[in-house]
């Protein structure tokens, strides 16, 4: 299973939360590293995250290249926190690669130091 790392920055854009109590942020990402190129997406959350208790969902679209692959391909994430701490499930939404990105799939897993946002992308094609 080829394995590669890579860095984004994110800008959020806070939006109309769908209901009460509900948050939304549109954002997007620029990639660099064994993924190259941007994506944009849609996180909704809910719950406290400033006392340590929340959750969220975020479906993106990335345009661009993975290990010298280009193509576009959509990730979703779910995530929650709580007393226990972090959990992430962050992967390849099957069936969504297009160009030489078509039928990948994988997880990333994310780590976040220092306000920097580094993932490991562990792969198939």
């Amino acid at each position: 299973m080829p394995q590669t790392s890579a860095e984004f920055s994110i800008d959020l854009t806070p939006g109309e939360g769908l209901h009460a109590g509900t948050d939304r942020f549109d954002f997007t990402k620029t990639w660099t590293g064994g993924l190259t190129g941007t994506s944009v997406g849609t996180m909704l959350s809910a719950g406290d995250p400033g006392a340590g208790h929340a959750g969220y969902v975020a479906l993106e679209r990335f345009d661009g290249e993975i290990d010298g692959r280009e193509g576009t391909l959509v990730f979703q994430q779910f995530g929650t926190m709580d007393a226990a701490g972090p959990v992430l499930t962050y992967l390849v939404t099957p069936g969504s690669g297009t160009g030489a990105l078509a039928g990948l799939t994988g997880t990333l897993n994310l780590d976040v130091v220092d306000g920097v946002h580094r993932v490991e992308f562990d792969y198939t094609i």
